[in-house]
């Protein structure tokens, strides 16, 4: 008997979620800030990636497949990185101490 190639695929996909769901949410408060940068590394080699499969295509056809996955990667992959810069940015003010007014 032969697992189907897809079935396999998509059970590594579903435990891969409740993994990661798993490792986020057991991360302490004081190391979201380092692991937020480490994602937003991860991101910017998944835009390497996306640029490529962009423009993988040895036809002259622009909306081929590759290429609207590729900018659908590219976009999703610079939402996660802005994003993850804001949220640490936003964490590092938290963390600095409030100046008292001098009246």
């Amino acid at each position: 008997m032969e697992i189907d190639p897809f079935i396999f695929r998509f059970s590594i996909f579903i435990l891969s979620i409740f993994v990661g769901y798993y490792v986020v949410w057991s991360v302490t408060p004081s190391l979201h800030t380092p692991l937020m940068s480490v994602t937003n590394a991860i991101s910017s080699v998944i835009i390497v990636g996306a640029i490529i499969a962009a423009l993988a295509s040895s036809s002259n056809d622009i909306f081929g497949t590759s290429n609207i996955f590729g900018f659908l990667a590219i976009v999703l992959a610079a939402v996660n990185i802005f994003g993850g810069f804001l949220v640490t940015q936003r964490m590092l003010q938290m963390y600095k101490k409030k100046k008292k007014d001098k009246k």
